[in-house]
């Protein structure tokens, strides 16, 4: 299960209308990452592939791809804004370790990933 929260999805949605394509859904995805083992990606799609699982949250309808969901079950994503500028916040609790970016994490310590 992926939660979103209002704050986030009222960013997705204002970014999806900026868009002017009604059947696009959003897609939060893993992708391998240099800093640690993987980053998150989101983005925008037209698709959904038969095993993809698909998520109603806060009025917005996440897709998340069955590989990916090993790695993100039970993630909660947010959005905030500071004086540097906005951006999405990841709460994985799949995570062992988090990169200072907030974008990238692995799924064991990264001592154990190294052997």
């Amino acid at each position: 299960m992926i939660h979103v929260s209002h704050a986030a999805a009222s960013e997705v949605l204002r970014l999806q209308a900026r868009r002017h394509n009604p059947k696009l859904v959003f897609r939060l995805s893993t992708q391998p990452s240099s800093c640690l083992a993987m980053s998150y990606a989101l983005t925008f799609d037209e698709v959904i592939q038969s095993n993809d699982c698909v998520y109603e949250c806060n009025g917005v309808q996440v897709v998340v791809d069955a590989q990916s969901l090993t790695a993100v079950d039970g993630l909660v994503l947010d959005y905030s804004e500071d004086l540097m500028g906005g951006g999405f916040r990841f709460h994985n609790p799949n995570a062992k370790q988090n990169c200072g970016c907030g974008n990238s994490f692995s799924l064991t310590d990264a001592s154990i990933q190294a052997s």
